[in-house]
């Protein structure tokens, strides 16, 4: 059967995952891994809190995956996430292949820039123009919009000094 490549994004525990983040999130690849899948990136996304709560936790740790595993096996990977105690919710989309090495690089470097950004913010002064927001176009009067009725625009080359077309 052919393989599909797949984004995956899990709720963890946040209470499990703030105690000890390298087991918990080194679930996932043994998850995958285990179904005859193939990791090709696995980060963090954010902690946030949830809408509403989920299996008595209000905080969740939002974790993004992309794989590619044989369509047979996901219901077996996703039977295996329900069970697990540190997956609060997971969802599984199937990605377009083509748009594929796209996303990966988007999210392996996101998950490497994040570090870095915030050191360079730190140590450098913020810029003022960066937050200043682009001024609006000027609006001209010769731009305005033609809605007048056939009435008016009569009156109008009337009051211009032409005769007025009489039906």
């Amino acid at each position: 059967m052919a393989e599909n490549f797949y984004e995956g994004l899990f709720i963890l525990d946040a209470n499990r995952y703030s105690r000890n983040p390298t087991e918990v999130s080194g679930k996932i690849p043994s998850l995958i891994e285990g179904q005859g899948g193939e990791l090709l990136v696995s980060r963090l996304w954010e902690e946030r809190r949830l809408a509403y709560p989920i299996k008595g936790q209000r905080k969740g740790t939002y974790w993004l995956t992309y794989f590619k595993i044989e369509g047979s096996k996901l219901t077996e990977l996703s039977q295996l996430s329900e069970r697990s105690d540190t997956i609060l919710r997971h969802l599984f989309l199937k990605v377009d292949p083509r748009i594929v090495d796209t996303l990966v690089a988007h999210a392996s470097a996101e998950g490497a820039a994040k570090p870095a950004e915030a050191a360079s913010s730190a140590s450098a002064p913020a810029k003022s123009d960066e937050a200043k927001p682009a001024a609006a176009p000027a609006k001209s009067d010769e731009a305005k919009p033609a809605t007048a009725s056939p009435a008016e625009s009569e009156a109008a080359t009337a009051s211009e000094g032409e005769p007025a077309a009489t039906e």
